[in-house]
């Protein structure tokens, strides 16, 4: 295919900055190579980290990308060219994919390896709001905490993606999992993805309410927020505990606008843990970044596999799903970073 058959419509940042930094404009696709497929994108999904890349903050953006950058790492939608040596795939698949950046879009070149067959029983955006959050959830559960029937887990943010993906890989796996909620709107869909108690932080008190659910302690604790419950998460564990860490939600802004004084503050007051003491106490201290674990594609590609079959046999369920206009990516950021949405957000190119 010539590099100039086809363009695509998709969100651009030049620079770090506000949501005026999320640019829609029209740009070429490349030549689809021997081991690429060309997808045209029915679904795009929005994740908190999309917001980071536009602030600037994200580690891997800079690292592995620079700017100008397209943000996103999800999308579903129908194959319409492949490479010549591409056999998994052929024109008119349903599929949903792993992007590492450049998914808000309408039309993208991918490695084949990182396209997936879409679930029949899922819609196009259903499906794109699944592989972030539920790798994510997966690598953590089966890679790191390596639960067992009974265990007790904490989830912070359990009606977000990853917390509810999380909620629901608990219930599979037979453990009893206590949800945080930031709001009363928010239970419902806690308990709908596997949580067993919803703990509302407007209107209980956190770790009171915790102690009373687990007085022992938890065998894990998954934790986005950062400075404002890290410390707390910890000295929760139970003896043999996991502290599983893979953001820090309350030292970035909801409006959009960088606060360098408090974050400086935040990254100050920030725990770090103390290897005696983790030898004493049995606990450990685990993280997780998808977008750093590219290298390890094998390992990702089994767990995106396993992750379809048990949405195919409806073992998971994708969670609840808002959708928005491929050029309104600036609120669904604002939306997401507010802390007020349910489930994962969509964009429709």
């Amino acid at each position: 295919m010539p590099v100039d058959a086809l363009s695509a419509r998709k969100i651009q940042i030049d620079r770090p900055g506000g949501y005026e930094a999320l640019k829609l404009i029209e740009a070429p696709l490349p030549a689809v190579g021997d081991d690429e497929v060309l997808i045209a994108v029915k679904a795009c999904g929005v994740n908190y980290a999309d917001g980071i890349i536009r602030m600037g903050l994200y580690a891997s953006a800079k690292e592995l990308h620079g700017y100008p950058i397209t943000p996103g790492f999800e999308l579903a939608g129908v194959v319409t060219a492949v490479g010549a040596k591409v056999t998994e795939h052929t024109v008119g698949d349903e599929v949903l994919a792993l992007t590492l950046f450049g998914g808000y879009c309408s039309h993208i070149v991918l490695k084949s390896d990182r396209v997936f067959r879409k679930p029949a029983n899922l819609s196009h955006a259903q499906a794109a709001a699944l592989p972030t959050v539920f790798l994510t959830a997966w690598f953590m559960v089966r890679e790191q905490v390596l639960p067992k029937p009974g265990d007790t887990w904490l989830v912070h943010s359990a009606a977000g993606g990853v917390g509810s993906a999380l909620c629901q890989l608990g219930r599979l796996h037979d453990c009893r999992v206590i949800g945080v909620i930031g709001s009363a709107h928010k239970r419902s869909a806690a308990l709908a993805m596997g949580a067993t108690h919803a703990i509302d932080k407007s209107t209980q008190d956190l770790w009171p309410e915790a102690e009373r659910l687990a007085p022992k302690g938890f065998q894990a604790v998954f934790d986005a927020n950062g400075v404002s419950t890290l410390a707390q998460s910890y000295a929760h564990l139970a003896p043999m505990g996991k502290l599983c860490i893979y953001g820090f939600a309350s030292m970035l802004p909801h409006d959009g606008r960088l606060n360098w004084l408090k974050m400086a503050w935040d990254w100050l007051r920030t725990p770090r843990f103390n290897p005696l003491d983790m030898t004493q106490s049995n606990k450990s201290v685990l993280a997780a970044n998808l977008s750093f674990l590219s290298e390890h594609a094998g390992l990702l590609r089994s767990g995106m596999l396993e992750l379809i079959g048990l949405f195919e046999s409806g073992a998971l369920v994708a969670p609840p799903v808002t959708e928005y206009a491929l050029a309104d990516a600036a609120k669904a950021q604002a939306d997401i970073e507010s802390g007020r949405t349910v489930g994962k957000l969509v964009l429709i190119p």
